[in-house]
């Protein structure tokens, strides 16, 4: 059985996200754990000392977090009911990363997905904070969705890859489990700054097609161009569903999000996310 987080902070990007996956996954069986965080604000005040107007302030704000899961549950049963999929709740008071790190190591979810932007999100920005600090700290992969992306089957994957990473069947397995279940396409795009690769890009790349051999795959590179204006230009000649890559350090994913201000990498999200850590091994 699937094990699926929705972290939520109730707004309707986060209830996007909630949308996409129980829709990416109706056939299989699966376990939602909606989870919501809170620290109420009266506690980022040390002066305050212990008293019964703190223990008032958090009682209410966790119970507003209570109830709010509650209406999103029970607006997944009107609007999605499955006999496939169990829903739960995790109300914590906690920060999102501290929260997942720990559902993580109590084996709570082997996949996250999440809105790319929370309840302040400005339209400027590519992923809210949140998003961001998830992204750099997770264990498992992550699903990305945009604001208002409005449910495809994923039927062209994205994964652009310098073949510098020495790629394993655990990192790959969550693109093969969709293309399997989609019988999607799988893209394999090589964004190159040389005519040739390496004898060690060479021999990962014999990796990648050992891996897909199951899977509907092409390969394509191009020379010359920046990862942004690649995946850009491959998505004017072949619209994509889902764009897959792995969270790997001095990798292409790192110079595309962490080492560029994300206004002025001119890419901008238009399609799911999944995000794989180099760590999930």
């Amino acid at each position: 059985m699937r094990k699926i987080l929705l972290p939520t902070d109730f707004s309707d990007n986060s209830w996007n996200a909630i949308k996409y996956a129980l829709q990416l996954y109706k056939n299989e069986k699966c376990t939602f754990t909606l989870l919501n965080t809170f620290t109420p604000v009266i506690y980022q005040f040390e002066y305050l000392n212990e008293g019964a107007f703190q223990v008032e302030i958090f009682e209410t704000v966790k119970e507003a977090s209570k109830n709010k899961l509650e209406a999103f549950s029970k607006k997944i049963e009107l609007e999605f009911s499955n006999p496939n999929h169990t829903i739960s709740q995790i109300s914590s008071f906690n920060t999102l990363t501290e929260e997942i790190s720990n559902l993580y190591k109590a084996n709570v979810m082997d996949i996250i997905v999440m809105g790319t932007k929370g309840a302040t999100g400005v339209k400027e920005v590519l992923f809210g904070s949140n998003t961001i600090h998830v992204l750099k700290t997770a264990k498992c992969p992550i699903i990305a969705i945009p604001s208002e992306f409005n449910f495809e089957k994923p039927l062209e994957i994205l994964f652009p890859s310098d073949y510098q990473i020495d790629f394993n069947q655990k990192q790959l397995q969550p693109i093969i489990d969709i293309a399997t279940s989609y019988h999607s396409r799988v893209n394999i795009l090589n964004v190159k700054y040389q005519e040739t690769i390496t004898q060690h890009q060479e021999s990962n790349r014999e990796k990648l097609e050992d891996y897909f051999k199951k899977v509907a795959h092409l390969f394509h590179s191009v020379t010359n161009q920046n990862v942004p204006e690649a995946i850009s230009e491959f998505q004017l000649k072949t619209p994509i569903n889902l764009l897959a890559m792995i969270n790997n350090k001095h990798s292409l994913f790192e110079n595309l999000f962490f080492k560029s201000k994300i206004k002025q990498i001119g890419f901008h999200l238009t399609v799911p996310f999944l995000i794989i850590p180099s760590t999930y091994k």
